[in-house]
């Protein structure tokens, strides 16, 4: 196929190419992207993309769906069974449009919502004034604790019994700590609100046992199927049964029409792999990888945010080594390490600058890469920001990024 790809289309093939180079070449330490296995790929590539299946399996609007029903049914099984969900919906294109589909079947126009604020870690979709969610519903934000950089549980209470919000929303995308999904539901309950865990960066993480399962405390859970999940581009949605009917009708006709079956089947292989012991190992080592590399920055003068992380990430604030998390991120880029720029807890700095960097630990540890390779990780990071414009350093760190790429193989079964 790559070979027929190249002769019919030589600048969509070059780009696929070099796109791979670059992933095989590179550290990769963004927190929200990984590596899927060949499996998911092959699903995602597979003739599957061909059908069109608008409704839900054994109930489709287009006849000729018996095989990709089957597929479905199989994503529906094993998300299932991996979280202990009442209800699932996996036809969901992204997170955001599963964070959609819950407030479209929870929340009228202009209801209140309680989430975490942007600059403090939370998500575009939970009330950025731009983003839909800031559009359609009024927000209230609430922040973390300015001191120990953690979600004040007791602000959070008192917010929601001043605003009486209809929904509360828990989850983020930078913040690092373990989430107590037990008090979010005392609050929520307290003010009569639905409570919706957003657990798109975690999910894996929960699969594997390493976290603890919102699914038990929330009347939604979103997600998406690639980060810590290892699985395609993607987003689902648990909830409790009587739920059930609102879910499936805001996802289909509510936002999206015919689902991506191939990525349906992707998804299946995902969740598949998922409910294996080598899976669960694979999300300790994520965790412990993420712990390393935020003690041996520490080590070298950098302040954590929170102190530390329980999870896949962690937040570098660099106001003392004098760099932006702009200059920072580009400069580790020339250098082959490639994480973002992202704003710290009460910033001075705007988004487009940030005074930070986040750093994530599922895609190097989908290639194998454990402690020691996190020490030298973080001391390639260390000797880049120290160097600056050096190009003798960013030479050296290009030299060890290049040996840990070439130990650690992005697909060795495929002799890549």
């Amino acid at each position: 196929m790559d070979d027929h790809l190249r002769t019919i289309d030589p600048e969509v093939f070059q780009s696929i190419e070099q796109e791979l180079q670059r992933q095989r070449q590179h550290i990769e330490l963004i927190a929200s992207e990984n590596f899927t296995s060949l499996p998911v790929m092959a699903a995602q590539g597979s003739c599957l993309t061909n059908k069109y299946a608008e409704g839900y399996p054994h109930a489709r609007w287009y006849g000729g769906c018996r095989y990709v029903d089957d597929a479905e049914d199989l994503a529906r099984t094993r998300v299932r069974e991996l979280f202990g969900a009442e209800h699932v919906n996996v036809q969901p294109h992204s997170g955001t449009q599963a964070n959609m589909a819950v407030m479209m079947a929870a929340l009228k126009p202009n209801d209140t919502i309680l989430a975490l604020d942007l600059a403090c870690g939370g998500h575009l979709s939970h009330g950025h004034r731009l983003n839909f969610s800031g559009r359609f519903y009024r927000v209230v934000s609430y922040g973390v604790h300015k001191e120990h950089e953690r979600l004040d549980y007791d602000e959070i209470e008192r917010l929601a019994r001043e605003h009486r919000p209809k929904m509360i929303i828990a989850g983020a995308s930078a913040y690092p700590r373990i989430i107590e999904f037990g008090r979010f539901r005392e609050i929520a309950d307290q003010v009569d609100a639905v409570l919706l865990v957003d657990m798109a960066h975690f999910a894996g993480l929960v699969a594997a046992g390493v976290h603890p399962n919102p699914c038990q405390y929330a009347d939604f859970v979103t997600s998406t199927t690639h980060k810590t999940l290892r699985g395609p581009r993607g987003g689902f949605i648990l909830c409790r049964q009587k739920y059930a009917r609102k879910i499936d009708s805001a996802v289909f006709p509510g936002i999206q029409g015919g689902p991506l079956m191939h990525v349906i089947a992707a998804k299946a292989v995902a969740f598949n792999q998922a409910l294996t012991p080598e899976f669960a190992g694979y999300q300790r080592q994520v965790v412990a990888n993420a712990q390393r590399i935020a003690a041996r920055l520490q080590e070298k003068g950098y302040r954590i945010v929170s102190g530390g992380t329980d999870t896949h990430l962690l937040l570098v604030d660099l106001r003392a080594k004098n760099i932006t998390g702009k200059e920072a991120t580009a400069l580790l880029e020339q250098a082959g390490i490639t994480v973002n720029k992202n704003l710290i807890p009460y910033d001075p700095q705007p988004p487009a600058v940030a005074s930070g960097i986040r750093i994530g630990t599922p895609a190097v540890t989908t290639r194998g890469m454990s402690e020691p390779e996190m020490d030298e990780i973080a001391d390639c990071i260390d000797a880049l920001l120290l160097g600056g414009d050096d190009e003798s350093a960013r030479a050296d760190v290009r030299r060890r990024v290049g040996r840990l790429t070439d130990d650690f193989p992005l697909y060795p079964e495929a002799g890549a």
